[in-house]
């Protein structure tokens, strides 16, 4: 089944009063953090892979084509290991081999229920990986298959939100499906710390850059207004919300371009 044929119409889901269920996408790019794939520990917890893997599984069998951008902070962050006085451009490469750790593990499950994969790195490591080529990601989705993008952009600075938005806008997917660990949407504070912070429902990229709400790298909110890719940013606790966001049911903080 093509893109073309389950092609999300962005009217309904500009209107906040919509039916949450109603929106359904053809082709979505899917941002897991990866504090999420260690449940706040270091390394990877399986039964949390195991889960994930199984929500994904659940929508691409529905038609849905997904790829996935993996964060590799339950291995490295590069800001931090900076922090602690290492070069910043060698910290943030460390923090690329952890993201291709997180796509194997990812892989092994999403084939383990059944569902086809590829991986593909922007760092070139052909015994475990494709290179990123985005025809071939787009034809390896038109063939069902899920692909799974490691390594970030490959460059040091750049965060995996922002490889996100930028692998999205490349594979023409129809919206940013942005899981955050620890926060279920976009806040006028930060709600970790700011009692009266308040959860918007929707919110224009303008706005949250203005405002400097800060769960999505700024980059990625920039490259998504400038060409009117919507973002949805939700909360990875709670049961099946990966596939209620790939399915387009209404949850987190809807994001666009105004």
């Amino acid at each position: 089944m093509t893109a073309e044929g389950l092609t999300v119409d962005l009217e309904q889901l500009d209107d906040p009063d919509a039916e949450g269920s109603g929106a359904r996408y053809g082709r979505v790019l899917l941002k897991l953090s990866g504090e999420v794939f260690g449940n706040g520990k270091l390394g990877v917890d399986p039964d949390v892979v195991h889960r994930l893997a199984e929500q994904i599984a659940v929508v691409v069998r529905e038609g849905v084509q997904v790829a996935v951008v993996v964060g590799g902070g339950n291995f490295f962050r590069g800001a931090e290991l900076a922090q602690r006085g290492m070069d910043r451009a060698r910290a943030d490469y460390m923090g690329m081999l952890g993201t291709v750790m997180n796509c194997l593990a990812m892989q092994d499950f999403l084939e383990q229920a059944g569902i086809d994969t590829r991986v593909q790195t922007a760092i070139t490591m052909g015994q475990v990986a494709e290179p990123y080529i985005p025809r071939r990601a787009i034809r390896h989705l038109e063939k069902g298959r899920v692909v799974i993008f490691g390594a970030g952009l490959g460059a040091p600075y750049f965060s995996t939100d922002t490889t996100a938005a930028q692998r999205a806008l490349e594979i023409k997917a129809d919206v940013v499906l942005m899981s955050k660990n620890g926060v279920d949407g976009v806040y006028t504070a930060d709600p970790r710390t700011d009692p009266d912070a308040r959860k918007l429902e929707k919110v224009t990229y303008a706005d949250a850059l203005r405002q400097r709400l800060k769960v999505v790298d700024a980059t990625a909110f920039s490259l998504c207004m400038d060409n009117r890719l919507p973002m949805i940013v939700f909360g990875m606790e709670g049961e099946g919300n990966v596939a209620r966001a790939v399915r387009g049911e209404r949850i987190g903080t809807l994001v666009t371009a105004g």
